[in-house]
């Protein structure tokens, strides 16, 4: 007996290093970013505590005074910071509610087109503005929508009266809105793109035999087999509405439209750093992070409760 369950601890690992020798290469790939998490989001988590203490460079972390809820006091207390919060609220529900759809039906459009090779070109094409850098996207903008820019020179040649792209507020927001979309909407078509490959063709074969039109197929077929992925899509968009990407605000961000362009990545990067308010910095990432784990942990819970499906 004993030596039966040798055998199969033997063959089990022989197995296992057989497996291993055979797709080495996509543990090797999996351990950059694997590696990348660890020094970038985990290694840092003990400096949040610096939101607590008055760090002091030469002192270190450890030898610096604690000074428990000040800095978040101080925060709160400041009229530029809730300016920051309104901004980002602002500008992240816009994103959620005009943009989150846009690259669901990108992919449904692109999943309906029979030219593979038509489709392969769009593809690239809608992808290709994510790999672009945001620095190259800003001056790009500025090109386009300044006041002398491409867009204002046609408008002034067509005799209309020329649009304050990126120094009104309404449009600052409009702008930061289209541009955003232009270089994200490629990249999150191919979530959607994937989960639609893993739909059984036979549904599709089926609904074709009892006369479905490719219209109702889209909307009765593809779009609940995906249902999983837009509401884990979903979830975690929600979960970040109090948090915003620091380089697209920043590049795009001047002096006249500050009231509606100053969110809080940039209010953090220029009280944190080049204020050296090391502290009140902390105590804002601190509060934004705590904001979107709360709507994380509620987004997941109304989903189970209303579709039964969410990312735990």
């Amino acid at each position: 007996m004993m030596s039966h369950i040798n055998v199969q601890k033997s063959e089990k690992r022989s197995g296992n290093i057989r497996y291993l020798r055979n797709h080495w290469i996509l543990y090797a790939m999996l351990g950059l970013p694997v590696i990348f998490y660890f020094l970038f989001h985990y290694l840092p988590i003990p400096g949040v505590v610096i939101a607590f203490k008055d760090y002091n460079l030469f002192r270190g972390i450890r030898a610096s005074e604690w000074v428990g809820l000040r800095y978040f006091k101080q925060a709160f207390g400041f009229k530029s910071f809730w300016m920051s919060v309104r901004n980002t609220m602002i500008l992240n529900v816009i994103g959620l509610v005009l943009g989150f759809p846009a690259p669901i039906l990108l992919a449904l459009m692109l999943n309906e087109l029979r030219n593979k090779a038509f489709k392969k070109v769009t593809q690239t094409v809608l992808y290709l503005p994510h790999f672009i850098s945001w620095v190259i996207v800003g001056g790009m903008m500025y090109q386009l929508f300044a006041s002398s820019g491409f867009v204002n020179t046609v408008i002034k040649a067509l005799g209309r009266v020329p649009v304050p792209f990126l120094s009104s507020s309404g449009w600052w927001i409009f702008t930061y809105f289209i541009v955003g979309q232009w270089k994200n909407i490629g990249w999150n078509t191919i979530i959607y793109l994937s989960a639609m490959t893993g739909i059984d063709s036979e549904l599709y074969e089926a609904a074709r035999v009892d006369g479905c039109s490719r219209f109702r197929m889209m909307f009765s077929i593809t779009l609940p087999c995906i249902l999983d992925t837009v509401m884990i899509m979903l979830i975690l968009a929600v979960g970040g509405l109090a948090s915003i990407g620091f380089e697209q605000p920043y590049v795009m961000q001047n002096s006249v439209v500050m009231d509606v362009a100053d969110v809080i990545s940039t209010y953090v990067y220029r009280v944190g750093l080049q204020q050296a308010k090391f502290g009140i910095g902390s105590a804002i990432g601190l509060f934004q992070s705590v904001i979107n784990f709360i709507l994380v942990i509620s987004a997941n819970s109304i989903s189970k409760r209303m579709t039964d499906k969410g990312i735990w």
